[in-house]
């Protein structure tokens, strides 16, 4: 039966599990109602549009 030769450390068993992470961009798409960059599959944060549908209500500022 296999035995475990020795106590591994946490800092090395964690070094070992970090080894793998690795940083990605986020998936940035045009919107194809208002052309404001997005998080692709996310509502739109300029026109609150998501798949062709409004789901949220998006208040515009304005000018004084």
């Amino acid at each position: 039966m296999a035995v475990p030769k020795g106590k591994v450390s946490k800092a090395r068993r964690n070094s070992r599990r970090a080894a793998n992470w690795k940083l990605q961009l986020p998936g940035i798409v045009k919107c194809p109602r208002c052309s404001q960059m997005k998080l692709a599959h996310h509502v739109c944060k300029n026109c609150g549009y998501y798949d062709g549908q409004e789901v949220i209500k998006v208040e515009t500022e304005k000018k004084a």
